[in-house]
């Protein structure tokens, strides 16, 4: 069997036809941007920023949200045409398997399991500081301790070592099984979520853009040296590689819209809704992500996000300097807290539909494609995602599979813009309903903003991704090559 045997399109678009085992198409084109906006909007502004700052960019980090966003728009411009062009569940993996084969669709779809269950996990750890931010500061009750609050790999400024993270393993457990329930009722939570958070990044642009110290400002761009935290973890601060490395580490909060592509299947008129979703849900966030950060950073100082404010940190930089707003810093910490839920609902609901379109293909078991009898949910691989997700989000640190998330994202978005291109060529006469322009040029440069990324990551989050796609790669010749169904209809 060839490992770059390709699904044909005219199959692809079979497979996806109505039938009482297809996924319920239930979600419409306002219902994807809400997807998206809940998926964008979330622990890439109110926690990993905080995170750029002090490791990699001081104020800078407006430029790394910039960087950032352009690697989006340019494979958002290739992703939109894919996924109006090939509406199937699946996202990059589907649009791989298209057009470069199975091999190369087995390494994206490997690395998107990577990327929206360390997501996940790094969103549940975020949410856990959050709820700790509640119970002290607005419930005034003793808050979690340190220890069952935190990775084991974790060791607070007094020297408490965390056991497990218990609030980040509940909260993942709660919303798999609100998935499981149905598409369209999780979509219907998302809604009310994210215009809560929507209000609150607004509110804190307009209300703090007057406490910002022009002092926080200066020098925008730190000239280049090296940082080195507490637990002994050293990173290149300041100048290029500073704006690069910010880029990376907020970049996995923008997989909104390649979580939107994954439920192309769901979607009630794909080829219009698709690319509406996806770009519609991207312009909306980058404008936010740029004012959001640009204030953060005038607001309180870097020595404030290396130390007592590195958790909770836009309730922090409220209630520190924003005098007569602690209403303010009750009401981020309540938001942000659903926002955050929605967040891991929509990226656990892109690693159900990955699992879904890899085992109806033959290369995961047949049990990860099973639909529940009543909900047409695939629920068992909803609780696969679960003990996967669950144990990340309980023993890693955050600032770990957060790099992870971004790395694996930013892999995923290179394949995808030159799928673009080799489609283009493969198949010039497939019906776009939305057409990239300026092909091959968009896809290269979405390629090379990319790579400039994963290049700003740093050689530890290489070898985390090598890694990764070993484990895969003998997954897929012990187990997947072999059951492709695909590939016995090749050799008939």
């Amino acid at each position: 069997m060839s490992l770059f045997v390709k699904k044909s399109i005219d199959q692809l678009l079979a497979d996806s036809a109505e039938s009482e085992k297809t996924l319920k198409r239930t979600l419409t084109a306002g219902s994807l941007v809400a997807l998206g906006i809940g998926a964008i909007i979330g622990a890439g502004l109110f926690v990993r920023t905080a995170a750029a700052i002090a490791q990699h960019s001081g104020p800078s980090v407006t430029l790394g949200f910039l960087l950032a966003s352009l690697g989006c728009a340019l494979a958002g411009l290739c992703y939109a045409e894919l996924s109006s062009s090939i509406p199937i569940a699946g996202s990059a993996y589907t649009y791989s398997y298209a057009t470069m084969g199975e091999l190369v669709a087995w390494i994206i779809g490997w690395d998107l399991i990577l990327e929206y269950a360390v997501g996940a996990a790094t969103v549940g750890i975020a949410w856990s500081e959050y709820l700790n931010k509640l119970l002290e500061s607005i419930l005034h009750i003793a808050p979690i301790p340190y220890e069952w609050s935190h990775s084991p790999f974790q060791t607070s400024l007094d020297g408490v070592h965390g056991i497990i993270n218990l609030p980040a393993l509940g909260i993942v457990a709660a919303l798999t099984l609100l998935l499981i329930k149905g598409t369209q009722e999780s979509a219907f939570v998302n809604g009310i979520i994210v215009i809560i958070k929507v209000t609150i990044v607004v509110l804190f642009i307009i209300i703090g853009w007057q406490f910002i110290n022009p002092a926080n400002h200066t020098p925008y761009i730190p000239k280049p040296t090296t940082y080195t935290d507490h637990q002994g973890i050293t990173y290149s601060y300041g100048g290029i590689m500073g704006i690069l490395g910010a880029a990376g580490t907020v970049f996995f909060a923008f997989i909104g819209f390649d979580a939107v592509s994954t439920a192309a299947q769901e979607a009630k008129n794909p080829k219009r809704d698709m690319p509406i979703g996806i770009l519609g849900s991207l312009v909306i966030c980058t404008i936010l992500y740029v004012l959001f950060s640009h204030v953060l950073s005038g607001v309180a100082t870097v020595n404030d996000f290396r130390t007592t404010g590195q958790e909770a940190s836009v309730a922090f930089a409220i209630e520190k300097y924003m005098t007569g707003y602690a209403w303010l810093a009750q009401f981020v910490t309540v938001a942000i807290l659903f926002g955050f839920s929605s967040v891991i609902l929509v990226m656990l609901l892109g690693q159900s539909r990955v699992f879904y379109s890899m085992s109806a293909d033959g290369l995961m078991p047949k049990i990860f494609s099973d639909l529940h009898p009543k909900y047409k949910t695939p629920y068992k691989a909803n609780l696969l995602i679960l003990v996967l997700v669950g144990l990340f989000a309980a023993f890693v640190p955050g600032d770990i599979v957060g790099d992870m998330t971004s790395i694996g994202t930013l892999f995923a978005f290179m394949l995808v813009c030159a799928a673009v291109i080799i489609l283009r060529k493969t198949d010039p006469d497939l019906p776009r309903q939305f057409k990239t322009p300026w092909v091959p040029f968009i896809p290269i440069a979405g390629i090379v903003v990319c790579g400039a990324m994963i290049f700003g990551l740093g050689w530890i989050n290489w070898l985390r991704l090598i890694g990764w796609l070993l484990i895969g790669f003998i997954i897929y010749f012990g187990y997947s090559r072999h059951h492709s169904l695909l590939g016995k209809q090749e050799k008939k």
